[in-house]
């Protein structure tokens, strides 16, 4: 699966392997784990952050992966996006540090 990031004028093309998928479940159970303990987004606590906000916090991950040129974790947390909201194709992540205004086109 192919998750594209834009980050301000730059566009990622991440091509997500199936197994990238099938076998960082447990990753992504981890990262769901984490955050149901709730957390800071930005300026603002968020206690029990929603589907769209985990995506949104995850995205902040991917932006750090990319800018570190961490393959690996940026394959992992493109995977977690595509596998909690399989209609999104791109993601436009906020680099000025505002989670919140991260935001997720879906596939027409």
């Amino acid at each position: 699966m192919i998750l594209k990031a834009i980050i301000d004028d730059q566009e990622y093309s991440l091509n997500v392997p199936e197994a990238v998928l099938a076998q960082g479940e447990e990753y992504f159970a981890r990262l769901d784990a984490d955050m149901d303990q709730g957390w800071q987004m930005s300026r603002e606590w968020v206690q029990h952050p929603n589907q769209v906000e985990r995506c949104q916090i995850v995205a902040d991950k991917l932006l750090t992966a990319l800018e570190n040129e961490n393959q690996k974790l940026g394959m992992l947390t493109a995977g977690y996006i595509l596998s909690r909201m399989p209609d999104v194709d791109t993601v436009e992540i906020d680099i000025r540090g505002e989670i919140q205004n991260t935001q997720f086109i879906r596939q027409s």
